[in-house]
């Protein structure tokens, strides 16, 4: 912006020179010329008048070059052409004057009664050639066949006009400075306050809400410093409003989970007492007994994730990581929850990664839990060893055949509570077969599941992608860097 002012500045200061300069200059030069040819038009009448009240008609070549040099001596230095009929006499005899008197001026002033005067070029020199027919004095005004012209030299007026455009156009020069200077002091006095409150506008951005600007003046960038300080004001107590109530939230949740702990652990008991002895029970109270037990899992784990997340949004959770095969890991995953029949691995041996295995299980035990939920079998769980296409990464991917995901559900999956499918969601958990579905996918059926799996995953410095098979079904993938304890042989905190 600084730059576009100065140059603003300068280019009309520019204009309005080069426009002063070309209007002084023209100006100049109609004064000079006009006062040139009209004391050349007055001389060359009264000298021709003076002259000719003693010259006899018709004239010889003589008498002719006589008038031409008297007329001449009143004149100065400009040369004389006396024409009568065909003689011609020239006051200086060694002067070129063909080229200087043209044919249009001879007609002109052949055909008038007054004084004609036409500039020209010759050799590339500026001339004034005044010519005019001389009368006779008996007052009708006849010509008497005599025509007198007079050559003025003007190169005088050229210099002096020139001399002049110079002057100007040196005087540019400074102005053009004088603007840049000004232009200079305008952009620090405007940009200045404007690059303040800019620089506290990125601070504000980059969550430095105690930034302000210093209001001087009365001004509309005052009124604007005033208008952010405000606006910054409002925002820094909407933003302490919402740090107190998150934490208030945090901790209530916090602190109901844990009071939950008690109730349900001996809920779980009881429930799993019923479900032991459901066989023995009338199949009303048998299948109630189930939907009990289901329900108090599902509890359980809700409470649990529940725990989880607000260990996640307090930063209070660390990783126990440790080297380890990561092939091994998903394995052990699988096998611990029967799923090693159920799905279709490809697990390459030799990649070794720095991860929390029992956080790695969560993730897998979600994913898989999910895709064995809501997709349809096969359902592929396929390990990437980092190359040239992936970098310094490894990429566990997902895969079932079901439906897939909608645009909009691939947006919010991993958001807390979201469900893509409510229904079915609410009917596996509810149906004696669900409990068992709810039990393989590790919590998903809490709503969190996904959730406490992307904060996992960001947890180890990666991430969780989903995305659309090509043949059909859903398909996510878990992202991790590669990275290696130290060499004392401690793992990453």
């Amino acid at each position: 912006m600084r730059v576009r002012l100065v140059v603003t500045f300068v280019l009309v200061a520019l204009l309005s020179a080069v426009t002063a300069t070309a209007l002084a200059y023209r100006d100049a030069r109609t004064a000079v010329l006009q006062r040139t040819q009209n004391t050349a038009v007055n001389d060359l009448r009264e000298r021709v008048a003076t002259v000719a009240a003693g010259f006899d008609l018709p004239p010889d070549q003589r008498s002719l070059s006589r008038f031409a040099a008297q007329v001449s001596e009143g004149l100065g230095a400009r040369i004389v052409v006396a024409r009568h009929q065909d003689l011609t006499a020239v006051s200086d005899a060694y002067a070129d004057t063909e080229g200087r008197i043209t044919a249009e001026l001879r007609a002109a002033v052949r055909a008038g009664d007054g004084a004609r005067f036409q500039r020209v070029q010759w050799r590339g020199e500026p001339y004034l050639v005044v010519g005019m027919p001389v009368t006779y004095a008996d007052g009708d005004r006849r010509t008497s066949g005599l025509e007198v012209f007079a050559i003025t030299d003007l190169r005088a007026e050229r210099d002096d006009t020139a001399a002049l455009l110079d002057s100007v156009r040196e005087g540019t020069v400074p102005v053009v400075v004088a603007a840049a200077l000004l232009a200079l002091l305008a952009a620090g006095t405007v940009l200045r306050p404007v690059r303040k409150l800019g620089r506290a506008t990125r601070e504000l951005a980059a969550g430095d809400l105690g930034s302000r600007v210093a209001v001087r003046g009365h001004d509309e960038l005052a009124g604007l410093a005033r208008t952010f300080n405000e606006t910054a004001d409002a925002l820094q107590a909407s933003d302490a409003e919402l740090r107190a109530q998150e934490a208030k939230a945090r901790r209530f949740v916090a602190d109901v989970s844990h009071e939950l702990r008690t109730p349900l652990a001996a809920m779980t008991m009881v429930a799993t007492v019923l479900e032991e002895d459901a066989d023995q029970l009338p199949p009303d109270a048998a299948r109630a007994a189930r939907t009990v037990g289901a329900e108090t899992a599902r509890l359980s784990r809700l409470v649990e994730d529940l725990m989880e997340i607000s260990r996640f949004d307090a930063g209070a959770v660390r990783l126990n990581a440790f080297e380890a095969d990561l092939a091994d890991t998903v394995r052990a995953s699988l096998a611990l929850r029967g799923w090693s029949d159920r799905v279709s691995a490809e697990l390459p041996e030799g990649v070794r990664v720095v991860v929390d295995r029992r956080r790695v299980d969560v993730i897998v035990a979600n994913l898989v839990g999910n895709a064995l939920r809501h997709g349809a079998p096969p359902v592929t769980v396929t390990l990437t060893a980092p190359g040239d296409d992936h970098g310094r990464v490894a990429r566990l991917e997902v895969a079932d055949h079901g439906p897939g995901l909608p645009p909009e559900a691939r947006e919010r999956v991993f958001d807390r509570f979201y469900k893509a499918d409510e229904a079915r969601t609410r009917t596996a958990s509810t149906a004696g077969s669900g409990g068992e579905a709810d039990r393989e996918s590790g919590g998903r059926g809490s709503g969190l599941g996904m959730a406490i799996a992307l904060e996992n995953a960001r947890l180890h410095g990666g991430t969780i992608e989903v995305g659309e098979r090509a043949g059909g079904g859903a398909v996510f993938t878990l992202v991790l860097p590669l990275r290696r304890t130290d060499a004392d042989g401690e793992g990453e905190r």
